[in-house]
């Protein structure tokens, strides 16, 4: 049964709606003897009806103060795509264009007097970028089932795996918040990594990391994290957002004495996800252009044939019987003052 109320005691209330079965509501008038008067079927009619009515009406006030509800449905559906977290860097170098400065804001092509520009350059930040550009990818993705993650100093959860894709944008809008100084990619895998728990292994489990900068790991969470990657069956893309002038995950120190994790985070970062033993692929982007390719690219990959359940929201029903009960009252008033008095 998909029928459920908030107060069940409430239920009792329906016997009043029994009462219609002993009292039609009409003022008796005295009249002659009808018994040779042929059976008006007509008024045996009307008179059933407005019974049912009245009956009604005092069922769905009862059920409307149960506050009756549709519990929440799961429908199996089938489709291609992904399970997909989007894991999000929000440290403070974020906030900064892909020059490494502040960004001017987004240019509209005028000047202060409404003339057209010609020429102007406008910035973006990389996570004004990244948030433009992966809310275009989840309109994209239309079948997949998408979670929302961030992570600085700590990992923040943002949205569960959902195929309501305005709620995934709503929450990739809403990582718009003043970012912390320090980055923790660890503990954001993690957490990216358990939105797969308890969920079926159908399709491509992905996780997307989109970050500018890393950090070294410890060997305790690079063992944790690979035998989670395994377990999971998951697969990561990394964007990495470089900064003008930063050095790449694909770079090699000059300097024997840079060769370690503190000097050049990011290319050791990008070592240990090689060895992860799952799927893994990295993109470096220094451009909105760039990371509007590796998005893309990351869009045609992965397509894969998936099972998924959809989940239906409890749907509240007490509008709807207030509503149905107003109506009847209203029909019942009206026959009440067509009655004519003798």
């Amino acid at each position: 049964m998909n029928w459920a109320v908030d107060t069940p005691w409430a239920l009792t209330g329906l016997l009043l709606a029994l009462l219609p079965m002993f009292n039609n509501g009409m003022r008796s008038s005295p009249a002659p003897w009808t018994a040779l008067i042929p059976r008006d079927t007509l008024s045996v009619f009307i008179v059933c009806c407005l019974r049912l009515c009245a009956m009604a009406a005092i069922a769905g006030l009862v059920l409307g103060m149960a506050g009756l509800h549709r519990t929440e449905q799961r429908r199996e559906r089938i489709g291609h795509g992904a399970h997909i977290v989007l894991l999000l860097d929000r440290s403070s170098s974020m906030d900064n264009s892909f020059a490494g400065r502040a960004p001017n804001g987004v240019d509209d092509g005028k000047d202060a007097g409404g003339r057209a520009m010609h020429g102007a350059i406008a910035e973006e930040s990389k996570a004004t970028a990244a948030r433009r550009l992966l809310t275009d990818f989840v309109k994209q993705r239309q079948t997949d089932l998408i979670g929302v993650a961030e992570y600085s100093t700590s990992p923040l959860f943002v949205m569960p795996l959902t195929e309501n894709k305005n709620a995934v944008q709503a929450a990739i809008a809403a990582t718009a918040t003043p970012a912390l100084g320090f980055t923790h990619v660890s503990k954001g895998l993690g957490m990216a990594i358990s939105f797969f728990e308890q969920q079926p292994v159908t399709g491509s489990r992905i996780v997307l990391l989109v970050s500018d900068g890393a950090a070294a790991i410890d060997h305790d969470s690079e063992q944790k994290l690979r035998l989670w990657f395994k377990q999971q069956q998951v697969r990561l893309y990394w964007i990495f957002l470089r900064t003008a002038g930063s050095p790449g995950i694909f770079d090699q120190p000059e300097d024997s004495r840079d060769d370690n994790a503190q000097a050049m985070p990011e290319l050791y970062l990008h070592k240990f996800f090689l060895g992860l033993g799952s799927p893994y692929q990295a993109y470096e982007a220094e451009s909105p252009d760039a990371l509007k390719q590796a998005i893309a690219d990351i869009n045609q990959l992965e397509n894969l044939p998936m099972h998924y359940f959809e989940r239906i929201p409890k749907q509240d029903l007490s509008a709807v019987c207030y509503s149905v009960a107003a109506f009847l009252l209203l029909v019942l008033f009206g026959v009440k003052f067509c009655e004519v008095e003798r």
